[in-house]
């Protein structure tokens, strides 16, 4: 009789506990979605990519979160790049990229909706107030905190008489074992493999398709922007395929180049064909029956570029696709010209070829010059000429040294994942762009320490987290524990 008390007066609790309903989550967090949606980082793609990723894994924590009689659950650390560019006063990790933008990383280990979107919300110093005008029965959450969202605290003998498991004590638990690369692939693994096992076929009909497209268009390349699935990228190539056939004779000017599947068509500012991959084929034909046109253009702009070169004593101007947004042709040519007329009438001092061997990017999200890692100036269209030419000449230098670093960290890299991919036998061993060299490099040396045969067979990906991709792929942070 005392049990069936309790368990009416736990059922009372719960019921008249903080409730949620998935539309209405969605709704909550409109304002934080608005601040970190990958959409709005398109002159950013590390943000962008960071941001994307993170918010694969939010929904599913929110999905699951949703599934009925849903218990058990895994503490599920989130970073994000937030729009805002002011510090705040709270807690969580956080940090401000080179771009000025935000990085917010959080920890989810809520059991209900509710807490979730107000712990999301607080994290990034986002108002709660609206969410108050959901159909929610709570009081203002007026802080994340770790604890369990209940109306009463049960004594322990509640749950020792009972046999209920203690959520607060499970909690306390889950936060005190962290995450370790070798518990996860014990909890993954199986997962993984039979992920990976259903998608060799499609695999297998991605690599047919793309020897033989390359083959057939004498491409150089075929690229993809995004990480999308195997059956994603088939479909691609099944497209360009059959546009092959139904129009042949469009194709005969891509000898040599290298097609992109992204979110937009046109030429890149790299010199590929990039094919929208939500284009239908009148658009992708539009883009071939243009390439003579864009073919001209960019001899226009390699002529721009050296010009540029010469005015600023002989240091090269590139782009990087991994570093910079994703520009058109047109784009960057509009870029490089406006650049270049301002360099004319400034008229620079620089002596002809005194910094060959040099490289340069331009940005048009930046306001000061400033030298990156690998050696390469990052100049904004916008900068100062003589603020410019007192800040190239005074890290030449460096710049040439960062240069020389780069070469052998590249070299370095690359035996370091034949290494690796060889020890472990690994089918394949790769990194997310974002991740930089030198955490690659740190990466590859730990996993070189430790003995994994779970990895056997399998496809590493080396990001900023831990994830089971839906073609079999295991994603593990380049700083695992």
């Amino acid at each position: 009789f005392v049990r069936l008390c309790l368990d009416k007066i736990l059922l009372q609790c719960v019921l008249q506990s903080r409730t949620l309903s998935g539309a209405d989550a969605i709704n909550a967090l409109r304002p934080f979605y608005f601040a970190v949606h990958p959409d709005f980082f398109g002159q950013h793609p590390k943000e962008r990519e960071v941001n994307e990723n993170s918010l694969k894994r939010l929904n599913g924590y929110l999905e699951n979160l949703q599934k009925p009689g849903f218990r058990s659950f895994k503490p599920t650390q989130l970073t994000f790049y937030v729009r805002e560019r002011e510090p705040n006063s709270s807690n969580v990790q956080e940090s401000f990229s080179a771009s000025g933008f935000r990085a917010v990383s959080f920890t989810l280990h809520t059991r209900d909706l509710l807490s979730t979107v107000l712990d999301i919300l607080n994290s990034c110093s986002l108002s709660t107030e609206h969410v108050q005008s959901l159909n929610v029965n709570a009081q203002p959450h007026k802080e994340a905190k770790s604890t369990v969202n209940r109306p009463i605290k049960w004594d322990k003998t509640y749950y020792s008489f009972t046999g209920f498991k203690d959520p607060e004590e499970e909690l306390e638990q889950a936060q005190r074992l962290e995450t370790t690369l070798i518990s996860w692939l014990d909890d993954n693994e199986a997962s993984a493999v039979k992920r990976l096992k259903k998608s060799l076929p499609l695999r297998k009909e991605l690599e047919r398709l793309k020897i033989e497209l390359s083959h057939e268009l004498q491409l150089s390349d075929i690229r993809w922007q995004r990480s999308w699935g195997i059956a994603h990228r088939c479909s691609q190539l099944h497209s360009l395929g059959r546009l092959v056939q139904q129009r042949p004779e469009i194709l005969k000017n891509v000898k040599g180049r290298t097609v992109v599947f992204t979110d937009r068509s046109g030429m890149s500012a790299a010199g590929h064909i990039m094919l929208g991959t939500m284009d239908v084929h009148h658009h992708w034909t539009k883009i071939f029956e243009r390439l003579p046109n864009y073919y001209m253009l960019q001899k226009r702009l390699l002529l721009l570029e050296d010009r540029i070169s010469q005015l600023l004593g002989g240091i090269q101007v590139i782009y990087i696709e991994e570093l910079q947004p994703l520009l058109t042709l047109e784009e960057y040519y509009e870029t490089l010209n406006s650049f270049y007329n301002k360099l004319c009438d400034s008229r620079l001092p620089f002596h002809p070829r005194s910094l060959r061997g040099l490289k340069m990017i331009l940005e048009s999200d930046r306001y000061a010059p400033s030298l990156h890692e690998f050696g390469h100036f990052m100049i904004p269209t916008v900068c100062d000429p003589a603020a410019l030419q007192w800040f190239i000449f005074s890290k030449a230098q460096e710049a040439r040294e960062n240069l020389k670093r780069k070469e052998e960290m590249m070299i370095t890299e690359k035996e370091l994942i034949d290494t690796s991919t060889e020890r472990f036998s690994l089918d394949r061993l790769y990194k997310e762009p974002s991740v930089s060299s030198a955490q690659m490099i740190d990466c590859c040396k730990r996993l070189l320490e430790e003995s994994l045969p779970y990895l056997q067979g399998m496809h590493l990906c080396i990001s900023h987290f831990y994830s089971v991709l839906q073609d079999g792929d295991l994603c593990i942070p380049w700083n695992w524990k």
